[in-house]
């Protein structure tokens, strides 16, 4: 593992993408952080996370599940007492390829590029150049938000914008795959060739609700080129990656030819490469920062630092504050929030064509975690991760479910043994073994099993710990089983014995 050293370099010297190494706040024993790694490497609780109480959990490793989930590689950044206690990376850049994943390998940071985007327009609110509550088209020059009725009724602004409460559309982005021609923003926002997404406009009461709108942060990108008159690389740079050593991070798009050889490829669930390697996204406040873990890691950790009053780098304590305080189902301005206390925690998950990531920390508990993926099922693996890194660190989330399995007579067991039928050609077989049932087949999962073993939480209804199905079984007046029911979420089948 790398010892992590400060080096302080003048800002002058600075490109717009330096390569350098991360600030970490603490020093720590590499002996015990290496056992630490260990356990949470070989420490996953496989999804759906579901345990048996009082049974130990069957845990698996990290590099097992990748291959499960056809994740060719992904690397980690872990914060501990305010520093960056480990960073690891894990596989291959791109499959078929030799490039090992590094904790300085680039990975598109896909929607965690609007908390940095947040926190570039809130250093300018700072700085009294911007406004959290002043009417967006009074600044925008380059383009305004279509006036209609809903316009008429009410102003976007700021605040609106970062929160996903101004009512604008188009949720997220596809990016450009290569050799496809690039619009400009102003095409973007409009909606018009060769945009591969609808305008850009508000179609609902301003402020009345929340609705995730990578939309709105296009408005913002566009926003701060028009007040600031520069490229957006360079306002973010400014503002906000050079005052944290964000060293490995960049806005531009395309990503330029001498950082490609160190950048993760996208890829496909079936685990084939992303043609191209990686889409381009012209719009780069919603989802256009390449970056790595540990430079996403010290964004959180600087966001922490300033919610607890112990740093104002780029912003300070109130204004954090305000970043930090939901308007509506937990968004905040640019990071999503939950908890209370010492429990208190923000974050920020992101997923691009081929990538997939996640941010979250405890201010209070000075912890906190960025894991990044090239692959399109990286986000199905994520979960596992952070189920260990809960168990490792005691954070209050990220969880297994604990299930009390109920004993059920033999007899009672056997009563529910045979084929049920959901249509003619669509049938599950239930047997019996070791006080549970088997059920075959319940879903075909992504290692290929298609038989899953379910314990009973009462004569009739059971659980799985390698499936979130649950299965409940149904008699007649007479007793007779007659039939069951496959829940997996809303989802909903009823199958009948067949006698």
């Amino acid at each position: 593992m790398k010892k992590i050293q400060v080096y302080i370099v003048p800002i002058c010297l600075l490109p717009l993408f330096v390569r350098g190494p991360a600030l970490s706040a603490a020093s720590y024993d590499p002996q015990d952080v290496a056992a630490r790694i260990q356990r949470v490497e070989h420490g996953l609780i496989p999804n759906p996370g579901i345990i048996v109480k009082g049974q130990p959990p069957s845990k698996a490793g990290l590099v097992e599940r990748m291959k499960v989930y056809r994740v060719p590689g992904l690397s980690i950044a872990v914060i501990n007492e305010y520093g960056i206690e480990w960073e690891e990376g894990y596989g291959i850049r791109e499959s078929g390829g030799t490039g090992p994943v590094t904790p300085e390998t680039l990975f598109q940071a896909a929607s965690i590029s609007k908390p940095v985007a947040a926190a570039t327009a809130l250093y300018y609110v700072e700085k009294g150049i911007l406004g959290l509550d002043e009417d967006i088209n009074s600044r925008l020059r380059s383009w305004k938000i279509p006036e209609n009725a809903w316009t008429r009724k009410g102003k976007v602004t700021l605040r609106e914008l970062l929160s996903h409460t101004a009512g604008l559309t188009v949720s997220g982005f596809p990016g450009y795959a290569e050799g496809k021609e690039l619009p400009s923003l102003k095409q973007i926002l409009d909606g018009v060739k060769p945009v591969n997404t609808p305008p850009i406009k508000v179609d609902i009461e301003i402020g009345s609700s929340f609705r995730y709108a990578g939309g709105g942060y296009t408005v913002l990108q566009q926003l701060l080129i028009d007040v600031l008159g520069r490229p957006f690389p360079y306002i973010v740079r400014d503002a906000v990656l050079i005052k944290l050593d964000m060293s490995q991070s960049t806005y531009e798009q395309p990503l330029p030819q001498a950082l490609s050889g160190r950048a993760a490829s996208g890829h496909r669930p079936d685990g084939s490469v992303l043609p191209g390697k990686w889409h381009i996204y012209p719009e780069m406040a919603a989802a256009g920062l390449w970056t790595t873990p540990t430079d996403l890691a010290l964004f959180a950790r600087e966001i922490m630092l300033a919610k607890e009053g112990k740093s104002d780098r780029i912003l300070s304590q109130v204004i954090v504050e305000l970043m930090l305080t939901p308007i509506k189902e937990g968004a905040g301005l640019g990071l999503f929030v939950k908890g209370n206390g010492r429990d208190f925690q923000f974050s920020h998950s992101g997923g691009n064509e081929g990538f997939r990531c996640y941010m979250m920390a405890y201010p209070k508990r000075g912890q906190g975690a960025v894991i990044m993926t090239n692959s399109d099922l990286g986000g199905d693996l994520l979960p596992e991760i952070l189920r260990s890194l809960s168990a490792e660190y005691n954070w209050p989330d990220f969880k297994p479910v604990e299930k009390e399995a109920a004993t059920v007579a033999g007899s009672e067991l056997e009563a529910l043994a045979g084929t049920y039928k959901f249509t003619p050609v669509d049938r599950i077989k239930i047997t019996v073994g070791n006080g549970c049932l088997f059920a075959d087949p319940v879903f075909v999962p992504p290692d290929g099993k298609a038989s899953c073993v379910f314990f009973p939480e009462s004569p009739l209804s059971f659980f799985s710990t390698e499936t979130d199905v649950t299965l409940t079984f149904a008699k007649n007046a007479q007793g007779q089983v007659t039939g069951l029911n496959w829940r997996r979420g809303e989802n909903q089948r009823k199958a009948l014995r067949i006698k």
